[in-house]
């Protein structure tokens, strides 16, 4: 299902660094974080569908998607993992990509999607729930924000405690560099349930009650579902990505980072993150 928390355009040294969950079937097959054949889009790969929820590009876009926790879904659904890599492979902006998507957005299941450019300081937030047939398009203001299965910035209890975890670090750090593989250590491994009366009443209590965790890790009907990945995905005002990522392979934990450089901000230079 996922939860991300992230901070955009609100940091001298960071115009944006996102910590990233993504729950799924362990029997799912998917690659880690790695450069995609072409060599100009970094990020994981869900081998079922061929899509990705989070990956980058050296010309500076981002973007990550979430589910929508609903009931009822689409038989024959196109694969929302596309909608992230279809923008990552695009020429437009992410207005211009969100204008085409409200097109088909009718044809997905539930989803909340994020389309950030770098070099523009453009970010957007989209979601064809709780109307398929009507995309919501937002633009998302400088700050930090979390995104869970409902929409931007619900207060769901865990998306609560992952934001106020995030806002200890900010505090703590003010303008200093972060330090991201702590933050992924201490933020995004909590294993800390909601009250049964706090959840939000869509799924049974008890399957709602094991989702309710930054950290999943549960058996279903369907075999072993949970935590399969962290990612931390830092931009600095340099231009300079790093990209970490912890995953499961195999049930043993791994973890390792990528980096690569912005092409526009290496071209002209650095630029102010905070407007």
């Amino acid at each position: 299902m996922c939860i991300a928390v992230f901070l955009w355009q609100a940091h001298p040294l960071y115009p944006f660094l996102l910590l990233l969950n993504r729950d799924e079937y362990h029997s799912r097959p998917s690659k880690p974080v790695g450069w995609w054949e072409g060599g100009e889009i970094l990020g994981g790969k869900d081998e079922l569908s061929g899509g990705t929820w989070l990956g980058c590009n050296r010309d500076g876009k981002i973007a990550f998607i979430t589910n929508v926790r609903e009931v009822k879904s689409i038989p024959q659904a196109k694969t929302r993992g596309d909608l992230t890599l279809r923008f990552l492979e695009s020429n437009k902006n992410p207005k211009e990509y969100a204008e085409e998507l409200s097109k088909e957005a009718d044809q997905y299941n539930g989803f909340n999607l994020i389309l950030a450019d770098i070099s523009s300081k453009s970010m957007v937030y989209l979601t064809n729930r709780p109307k398929p047939e009507n995309l919501i398009v937002m633009e998302v203001t400088p700050g930090m924000h979390v995104l869970s299965n409902a929409s931007l910035d619900s207060p769901w209890p865990k998306a609560q405690r992952l934001g106020h975890g995030f806002k200890d670090f900010l505090e703590k750090y003010g303008e200093a560099e972060l330090p991201t593989e702590e933050m992924v250590e201490i933020l995004m491994t909590s294993t800390i349930k909601d009250d049964e009366s706090t959840l939000p009443g869509i799924y049974p209590s008890e399957r709602e009650h094991q989702l309710s965790s930054i950290f999943v890790e549960t058996d279903t009907p369907l075999g072993r579902y949970g935590t399969r990945s962290t990612s931390a995905l830092s931009v600095k005002s340099s231009g300079e990505v790093n990209f970490f990522e912890r995953y499961l392979d195999k049930d043993q934990w791994k973890e390792h980072t990528m980096s690569c450089q912005i092409k526009k901000m290496e071209e002209h230079g650095r630029f102010n993150s905070v407007q």
